[in-house]
């Protein structure tokens, strides 16, 4: 991996950081390898570069069904002068969820804006003992970094916000060990919803933002009516939820009633005009949602320029298509 300029961003979840490894926002070039063998360089180290179509982005989002990337240049982002840490807490998670809709509608725009739900909050407390609320509903983690002036400026707005929202507790991070440990609420929701039930079933899907609290609230409403046990938690800054389902596998007639909910689930997503995976991919589970969110055309599209690059079927075999 090749890099320009500056320090690596922060792994923080948030929205000008980066995420779960290398997106594209952060991709200035790559090395592709074909399946005939031809081998490609994609973009360059220029900031604008409109030349041709955007082969870069194509093979960023291809779950290496179209070739091999061997080599990648990445964008830097300096390390911000000041960052803060806030935590507020809520009797709903419909609450916290307009709290983030009203937060984007203020123009503000924080590096980190995370939800967790009442049964994620007492699995992460149970397992990492970081002294979170377990009586609350939900809890979001507000975080803003930048210049100090305007980091301060940011975090009290949300504050505020988050108050007028109905918080019934709202908390800055005195310094940065405690700032750690409520990231680490974040970080650990995963593994400690793991710990519950022999399968963990992570979702992900992304709704737009002002129709968040419809979207928690018919999660959390589906997960009732098909008797399963769900554990919701995401970076609703962008939209993104990761609805997580406590199962367990050999039990066929709960796996059943766990597709039934995912199946309404992903239908309200793209009712509301969201997608299906907002940072997982498509892969072997996303695949019979695919061509709902896309329609035929655009579907068919696809699948000529799979056959186009890979005649054969070869790279990553079975992927994002039926």
């Amino acid at each position: 991996i090749s890099t320009i300029g500056g320090n690596v961003a922060e792994n923080s979840g948030g929205l000008r950081n980066l995420k779960y490894g290398v997106t594209r926002d952060y991709v200035m070039g790559m090395t592709v390898v074909l399946v005939d063998g031809q081998v490609l360089w994609l973009g360059n180290k220029c900031v604008k570069d409109v030349a041709g179509y955007n082969l870069r982005d194509l093979f960023i989002g291809s779950e290496g069904t179209l070739g091999v990337i061997t080599q990648v240049l990445l964008k830097l982002l300096p390390r911000p002068a000041a960052r803060q840490t806030a935590l507020a807490t809520f009797r709903t998670m419909e609450a916290a969820a307009e709290t983030v809709s009203a937060i984007i509608a203020a123009k503000i725009v924080p590096c980190t804006l995370e939800f967790l739900d009442q049964q994620t909050i007492r699995c992460v407390e149970e397992f990492s003992r970081v002294g979170l609320p377990t009586d609350a509903a939900a809890l979001l983690l507000m975080e803003s970094d930048g210049a100090p002036a305007t980091v301060a400026e940011e975090i009290a707005a949300m504050q505020d916000i988050a108050r007028r929202q109905g918080a019934i507790a709202v908390q800055s991070a005195a310094d940065e060990a405690e700032a750690d440990r409520l990231r680490l609420a974040r970080r650990s929701a995963f593994a400690a919803l793991a710990r519950v039930r022999p399968t963990t079933i992570l979702e992900d899907v992304t709704v737009p933002r002002s129709t968040l609290a419809e979207m928690v609230a018919f999660v959390a409403a589906t997960c009732v009516k098909h008797r399963v046990q769900v554990g919701t938690f995401g970076h609703m800054g962008d939209g993104n939820l990761h609805p997580t389902f406590l199962t367990d596998e050999r039990d066929a007639e709960e796996m059943h009633r766990v597709e039934q909910a995912l199946e309404e689930i992903v239908d309200k997503t793209l009712v509301l005009g969201g997608t299906v995976t907002g940072e997982h991919g498509v892969g072997l589970a996303k695949k019979p949602f695919l061509r709902r969110q896309l329609g035929d055309a655009s579907y068919d599209l696809l699948r000529q320029i799979k056959r186009t690059l890979d005649p054969q079927g070869l790279l990553n075999p079975g992927k994002i298509f039926d």
